[in-house]
């Protein structure tokens, strides 16, 4: 068999198109850049990024966006194996707008279906999901079937082996609600995710509809009893708590930045944790390097073309400027960068 992966991403995928300029409503903007997107992806770029090895299980459709999105992937050193293609249904979009510092407003395009919600069980290599190091799954997944056989599917072939992480994220405008709010529909299948994942993390939003608690210390605990091992919870601008099964506890403030556009932080501290839990790095250094990658990519304007290398992170948390936002060039890569061999920072 193949080396495992170090991680396999499993969810969203899409393109990007976020205004070049800040401050602006959208129906002012007349300038926009195109880029890689959809939290899954971004997570497997931002681990590719430290120098994992990297692949995302996901759908788009037949189209030129979809084209696009094999091509950025393949620059980002992301396995594209798993990305196939939906006839008849288009490739998803995501509009942003920028107002600095907290409000992001964004505005999904993924009518009739998002061809990511259409992953199935039977499609699934599951000797590479069972096989790789982190298996990544995201509460989006959960939202519409067939997607949703298919992660549980997933979830129940790595019967808990690895590391297998819950992302809770939350857009409740992907849920039908039929039954009730969006949110008592999630809440059972969420719970089903949960007992079967190692690793829950998620916002205080994330964690009140995974479990119905909001105060940090309350949710951890309440995620832990729900079958995970680790529990992360994310506080915003009063940073990060995370808690192991065992009692091992790490508080970890923010690190301070002037925010530009705060939309790909948490897929940033995604990779960048799933790389310090993969070093066996202790729980305190983990957070604080998946704090400082976050935080790099606030103060830049794109998401998946900001993700940082471990010498970014590294120069952050020493109190040195990480360095400028990459800027896009075909030529060299979808990021500017010539490609691996480049990137500071190496893998454990």
């Amino acid at each position: 068999m193949p080396q495992p992966y170090d991680v396999i991403t499993m969810g969203r995928i899409g393109v990007d198109l976020y205004p070049l300029r800040t401050g602006v409503p959208l129906a002012r903007v007349d300038t926009f850049g195109k880029f890689l997107g959809g939290s899954a992806t971004n997570v497997a770029v931002a681990a590719a990024r430290l120098g994992r090895r990297a692949a995302v299980v996901t759908r788009t459709g037949r189209d030129a966006f979809g084209d696009y999105l094999h091509q950025a992937l393949r620059d980002f050193r992301v396995d594209d194996r798993w990305v196939t293609a939906v006839p008849g249904l288009p490739t998803p979009v995501t509009f942003c707008e920028i107002f600095p510092p907290d409000d992001f407003p964004l505005y999904f395009y993924r009518q009739p279906k998002a061809p990511d919600l259409e992953l199935r069980a039977e499609e699934l290599d599951m000797e590479a999901i069972g096989a790789a190091r982190v298996f990544w799954m995201t509460g989006t997944g959960l939202c519409a079937e067939p997607s949703r056989e298919a992660t549980l599917a997933a979830l129940g072939h790595r019967a808990k082996s690895g590391t297998t992480v819950f992302d809770l994220d939350w857009r409740p405008m992907f849920w039908e609600g039929s039954t009730g709010t969006a949110a008592d529909e999630a809440r059972p299948h969420y719970a089903r995710a949960l007992a079967q994942a190692t690793v829950a993390v998620g916002n205080l939003e994330e964690c009140e509809i995974a479990t119905g608690e909001r105060e940090p210390h309350a949710a951890a605990r309440a995620l832990l009893g729900a079958g995970v091992e680790l529990a992360v919870v994310k506080q915003g601008p009063k940073g990060v708590l995370a808690v192991r099964r065992d009692g091992t506890t790490a508080e970890v403030p923010p690190v301070e930045v002037e925010v530009v556009n705060g939309l790909g932080a948490g897929d940033a501290f995604g990779g960048a944790m799933v790389h310090g839990l993969l070093a066996g790095w202790e729980l305190e250094r983990v957070m604080r390097f998946a704090n400082a990658a976050g935080a790099i990519v606030a103060a830049r304007l794109a998401c998946s073309s900001a993700m940082p290398y471990a010498a970014e992170v590294d120069a952050l948390l020493d109190g040195r400027a990480p360095g400028p936002e990459p800027c896009p060039d075909p030529a060299s890569g979808a990021d500017g960068n010539p490609g691996p061999a480049a990137a500071p920072g190496g893998a454990s």
